[in-house]
């Protein structure tokens, strides 16, 4: 099967497209390189690098290239700049998906699957638990672009007969993190202790996230290929985990002994989320399987290779 990945130069959606490989389907990959870097494109995709709002470049792509599937990740995921530039947050992630829609319409896309985001889309939770149907409370300009295109979604299917899946994320961790991305807090604290800078956590390092390993994000995109049509899902893994415990965490792989420096929490941050996610285990038969410490583990070992390499092409 073809199936069209975008922003899979970045850190999630290489991972996907890299499975997606490796099961033995045909993957093209869309992006426009603003965040992601060309090392982390699969050399066995066909790669474009277009911004997902040209409409006549993407026309042409679906044109050429007919998939079956589109795994949508691309967008403006800096909560921050969302803040700071509302209509560039809606032009990226509301516009650039209707375009992306529209194409998967005019060549008969068999299957549309769409990532959204927990934390950002429900805003400041009521219950400790945080299912599908809680109310959609989103308070940054992100959060309202990324719940919003799921309306369309709804409307396309029932337009046009596009199916669709939804996987609302967690807080993914893993390698290839970059850690000037959005909710990169293993990637940032490994990078700045292993720099020696003193590491910042923003607020008293007692907000609540819900972390989950890259290869158990995976699963599930791999999961929603068949399965969990017209549905939406969180992807987390139901356990607390707080910011001071990912650093604390972070320092003692590593073996240091630095404290860290504590500053103001920023605009359109909530105090916690926690998913849960009973409704992909039930209906795309997915549950994660790698803990916070395995996973921990397996990231910070990851950037401890990426700086002994850096350091070592600094002195070559």
């Amino acid at each position: 099967m073809k199936i069209l990945v975008t922003g899979a130069a970045g850190f999630i959606a290489s991972h996907v497209a890299d499975a997606y490989v490796d099961a033995g389907h045909e993957v093209v990959i869309v992006d426009d390189l603003s965040r992601g870097s060309l090392r982390n494109v699969n050399s066995r995709a066909h790669f474009y690098q277009c911004d997902i709002r040209d409409q006549a470049a993407i026309e042409g792509i679906f044109q050429t290239e007919k998939p079956a599937v589109v795994n949508h990740h691309a967008a403006q995921m800096d909560v921050r700049r969302g803040v700071r530039e509302p209509l560039f947050d809606a032009d990226v992630n509301i516009l650039g998906s209707i375009n992306l829609l529209g194409a998967s319409i005019t060549h008969e896309v068999k299957r549309f699957i769409y990532i959204a985001s927990a934390g950002a889309g429900y805003g400041e939770p009521q219950v400790s638990l945080v299912g599908e149907d809680h109310p959609i409370n989103p308070i940054t300009p992100y959060g309202i672009s990324k719940h919003t295109v799921e309306h369309y979604l709804f409307t396309f299917r029932f337009l046009y007969g596009l199916e669709y899946a939804v996987l609302r994320y967690g807080n993914v961790y893993g390698p290839r993190q970059n850690s000037q991305g959005e909710a990169g807090v293993f990637a940032i604290f490994s990078e700045q202790m292993l720099a020696g800078v003193q590491p910042v956590i923003y607020g008293d390092g007692h907000k609540v996230r819900d972390y989950v390993y890259i290869s158990d994000v995976v699963a599930a995109n791999v999961a929603a290929l068949e399965g969990g049509t017209n549905e939406i899902f969180n992807i987390g893994t139901g356990v607390e985990t707080k910011d001071l415990e990912v650093f604390e965490t972070v320092r003692s792989l590593l073996g240091k002994e630095v404290e860290p420096k504590y500053a103001p929490r920023r605009p359109g941050e909530i105090d916690r989320i926690c998913l849960d996610i009973a409704k992909a285990n039930s209906l795309l038969n997915w549950r994660p399987v790698v803990g916070l410490s395995e996973g921990a583990r397996l990231t910070v070992a990851y950037f401890q290779k990426e700086a002994v390499s850096k350091a070592a092409s600094a002195t070559s």
